[in-house]
């Protein structure tokens, strides 16, 4: 499928978290702050229509980010942060809205994104393209959503 540049604007659009990804700083911590508002209104969801719209924000970050990456002609450019977005909304998902978790939640799912723990550095080399850019922001923010419930059903939080 050829995209014209009024695609490719959409694409980048969405890619970079509405423009967040070109962050001079930190595009990456930069983009699961944009998410927050998302998350927001993933926790308002019944059970079920989260669970789907989690699956669809994954499966469309994978296609977008792949879109993306063709378009800026780069492999997984710091400035596409959609899988932090997707990472962060995987992390908080079947929490209850608050502030504390979803800082909390935000503070785990960056400690895990950066340090990249065995296995989530190898998803990045296992799958390419929009999977590969996705895959390990999935695997951080399922590593920050255990830990932050460990620490809800514990009290802790």
């Amino acid at each position: 499928m050829k995209l014209t540049l009024n695609d490719s604007r959409h694409i980048l659009f969405a890619a970079t978290g509405c423009y967040s990804g070109y962050s001079p700083v930190m595009p990456g911590t930069a983009g699961s702050i944009a998410a927050i508002p998302i998350c927001l209104i993933f926790m308002l969801m019944p059970a079920w229509m989260n669970t789907l719209s989690v699956a669809a924000l994954i499966l469309f970050s994978i296609w977008i980010c792949d879109q993306a990456e063709k378009i800026l002609g780069e492999k997984d450019p710091g400035c596409i942060v959609l899988d932090e977005i997707a990472g962060m909304v995987v992390t908080l998902s079947g929490v209850a809205p608050g502030f504390t978790n979803i800082m909390a939640g935000f503070v785990l799912f960056r400690f895990f994104d950066i340090l990249k723990p065995w296995p989530i550095k190898n998803l990045e080399t296992i799958f390419k393209g929009g999977a590969g850019i996705v895959a390990d922001d999935i695997g951080a923010g399922i590593y920050a959503s255990i830990m932050l419930n460990v620490l809800l059903i514990n009290g802790i939080i």
